[in-house]
């Protein structure tokens, strides 16, 4: 049988959407959560229809892990806020003075890094038990 995905079969999207590949894997998610599985079984093709469906949802969660460990990565590495445990003069220094753009630049990106692994967690947590009610429909 040839390998087909949900959106081949039925198709999502327009052109155009989402630049940023976080905003295009959340709304591939937030779609594919919006599949009611019992309209998929309502047809004739409802067997091909539910194996696409759990197919392309199961390929949207592997792609979701995929970011979601290169956004933990992004939170790992040296702690931004150690700067606390220099002396006061360190932090007053110029040198001390320098390091305040970079502090804050690491610390934006990690927030950044934290809200859309958030996002991308949530929205597959809302997604997996799909997976496995079109698993048991298969």
């Amino acid at each position: 049988m040839t390998q087909r995905s949900l959106s081949s079969l039925v198709g999502v999207g327009g052109p155009g959407q989402a630049q940023d590949p976080d905003e295009a894997l959340s709304t591939r998610l937030r779609d594919l959560a919006l599949v009611e599985i019992d309209a998929l079984i309502a047809g004739e093709r409802s067997r091909e229809l539910v194996a696409a469906f759990a197919d392309d949802v199961a390929d949207a969660l592997r792609e979701a892990r995929t970011r979601i460990a290169v956004l933990r990565s992004q939170l790992g590495g040296a702690d931004p806020l150690a700067v606390l445990d220099a002396a006061v003069h360190q932090r007053a220094s110029d040198a001390g003075a320098a390091g305040v753009d970079r502090i804050r630049a690491r610390l934006a990106a990690q927030a950044e890094a934290a809200r859309a692994m958030a996002r991308l967690c949530d929205l597959s947590a809302g997604l997996t038990p799909k997976l496995f009610e079109a698993d048991r429909r298969r």
